[in-house]
């Protein structure tokens, strides 16, 4: 049976975050993510998950500022010292809360410098946490929804992940960004299954449920069985009304 997570950033946005999480269990998920919980105490999310006897599979980085629409600091030259300090806390929480994961945001940027910045940055996540269980992930975006994003598809995340040369660091596969931008799902799961930290999914083109758009995920869903993973994949949807009216396809996974 595949096991799935839900994430905490896009379903059940109205909620405060730990009854958030209340609901995720209530409505049959194995565990929870969410994108940027620093506004909610790490003690009261920690609660919930005792409480539901959930795991946090991941959380990310801060994104920088708002107002400036900034997605990432840590592919950003020249902004090290705030890298570091998103890292810090992301960290920091992770270990509180017992997350398994930490998506390392890298912004919108390009370049060689750019690239050895992220790579820089990645490696002092990757040694903050080599005595914790905690992997860094890096997840290429598509040019659709974030233009300008530095990292924007497999291959590039793959070529940073065999320079840091981490054990620590792996790849977050979103099947909604790589089909847009490479399409091949199957063959890329299986080729970067060795790298792969989390796997995430919503459909497309529109970014809702796994139950329409041009993915079939009951064919990925099984195949991902057979190749062997067994982590929760993590729905990234976002419902078009109530998340509770989102979950059919929950009840039929």
């Amino acid at each position: 049976m595949t096991q799935f997570s839900a994430n905490l950033g896009f379903l059940w946005t109205e909620l405060p975050l730990p009854d958030a999480i209340r609901a995720a269990k209530k409505a049959g998920f194995h565990a929870v993510e969410c994108h940027w919980p620093y506004d909610t105490s790490a003690a009261l999310v920690n609660d919930a998950l005792q409480e539901t006897q959930m795991t946090m599979l991941g959380l990310n980085t801060r994104r920088g500022n708002l107002e400036q629409k900034e997605n990432g600091l840590c592919a950003l030259p020249g902004r090290e010292a705030d890298a570091k300090a998103v890292i810090d806390e992301a960290v920091s929480y992770a270990r509180e809360i017992h997350a398994q994961n930490i998506h390392v945001m890298a912004g919108f940027s390009s370049g060689p410098e750019a690239h050895d910045v992220f790579k820089q940055n990645l490696n002092y996540a990757c040694k903050l946490v080599e005595n914790d269980p905690i992997n860094i992930l890096i997840e290429p975006l598509n040019h659709f929804d974030a233009p300008g994003y530095f990292l924007s598809n497999s291959s590039q995340a793959q070529q940073i992940i065999k320079e840091v040369d981490h054990p620590k660091l792996k790849l977050m596969f979103d099947c909604y960004h790589l089909q847009i931008m490479e399409g091949n799902l199957c063959a890329s799961l299986k080729e970067l299954l060795p790298i792969i930290g989390h796997v995430q999914f919503a459909s497309v083109p529109d970014r809702g449920p796994p139950d329409h758009g041009e993915i079939n995920y009951s064919f990925i869903f099984t195949y991902l069985k057979q190749l062997g993973y067994t982590t929760p994949l993590g729905a990234e949807y976002k419902p078009s009304s109530t998340t509770e009216a989102s979950l059919t396809w929950l009840k039929h996974s």
